[in-house]
Order: C-alpha cells, then structure tokens, then sequence
C-alpha cells in the first residue's frame, strides 16, 4: 500500500491528457463503475496512479474500435484475468466484427438508397424534391 501512496499521482486533468479520455468521461466511467474510483485527496480531488492511466488507455482504445461499454467491460475483466482464455477474447471480437459488418451493410444500404434520391431530384429552381417527397412518406420504411 505505501507503493502506491509514494507513487506519482495525476489529477484528472492530466490523467484525460495521458489516457485520451476527456476528464467528463473519466467521472462518467467511474459514475457507472466501468473504472475503479479514483483515489480522493483530502481537499475531494481525483488521483490517478500510473496503472488507472493504463486502464484508461485500454478503455479509450477500445472505443476507437468501437466496442460498447459492456464490451469494455468485459474486456477489462479478461484482461485483468491471468488466467483467462484467449478464446474468450476472440470470440467477444469476432462477435463485434459481427455487429459492424452488419452496421456497414446497413449504412451501404442507406448510401444507395441515398445516392437514389439525389439523382432523382432535378436539383433546381424548382419546389418539387423527390427527396423530401420520400422523407415525409407515411409508413415507409426499410
């Protein structure tokens, strides 16, 4: 314990510096317990050690691949767990990989179906848009 009591401490400003993580989302994390609490001075100011600065590498990381929280989570988990199988990590990935192929066919479908519209609207002078003709017809739906 006096290891990490002598161990450099960032506030959370600096913490959001190292980690990527806007300081917002660093009281976010821990508001919904995806981070551990930081370490409270006693004046209530957050102290951040080097490994929760490493953890918040890991979640910022994460998101930029754009796992969901509880994707994170469960990661976190795994990765703190020595003896956790390598498959289990896999297949949360291969799950997501998944999940994103299916949102790329989707917002594809959305670009054609885009792509449609735009060159069917003369784009002119004129008040008739078979774009928005499109957009406020009832119950259409893809």
């Amino acid at each position: 314990m006096s290891m990490q009591q002598d161990a450099p401490q960032l506030n959370i400003g600096d913490a959001a510096r190292a980690s990527g993580v806007s300081a917002k989302m660093i009281r976010h994390y821990e508001s919904i317990g995806l981070v551990r609490q930081a370490r409270r001075t006693q004046a209530g100011y957050r102290l951040y050690s080097g490994e929760d600065v490493r953890v918040l590498q890991f979640v910022h990381r994460a998101r930029v691949l754009g796992f969901s929280l509880e994707q994170i989570g469960t990661l976190l988990g795994l990765w703190h767990d020595k003896d956790r199988a390598s498959a289990d990590v896999r297949l949360l990935t291969r799950s997501h990989i998944e999940e994103l192929d299916r949102k790329i066919a989707e917002m594809q479908a959305m670009r054609r179906t885009l792509e449609t519209l735009a060159a069917s609207c003369h784009g002119d002078a004129r008040s008739s848009c078979p774009i928005l003709d499109d957009l406020a017809a009832p119950g259409v739906c893809s």
